[in-house]
């Protein structure tokens, strides 16, 4: 059961950014923000096994084509000069 109330201020871009997740995983915003912290904070240490479930059990993300990727990597070796 939720018993406590917290105020959290956020930019427009973060606020959207939740909200495009919660709309596509048809959930509240309060709902990502409670899931963030629980991978944040977890209430017990992970045990390696759970943070394999848990690494594949997320779900795919678009990264790109592979020049996408080697043209950021560049960006960042560039960067650390």
């Amino acid at each position: 059961m939720l018993t406590r109330r917290t105020q959290l201020l956020l930019d427009d871009e973060r606020y959207a950014r939740l909200e495009r997740i919660a709309a596509r995983s048809h959930r509240s915003v309060g709902a990502i923000i409670r899931e963030a912290i629980d991978r944040y904070l977890p209430a017990t240490p992970m045990t390696r096994a759970d943070a394999l479930e848990h690494f594949l059990s997320a779900p795919l993300m678009d990264v790109g084509t592979d020049e996408d990727i080697n043209r950021e990597l560049d960006t960042m070796y560039d960067r650390l000069g």
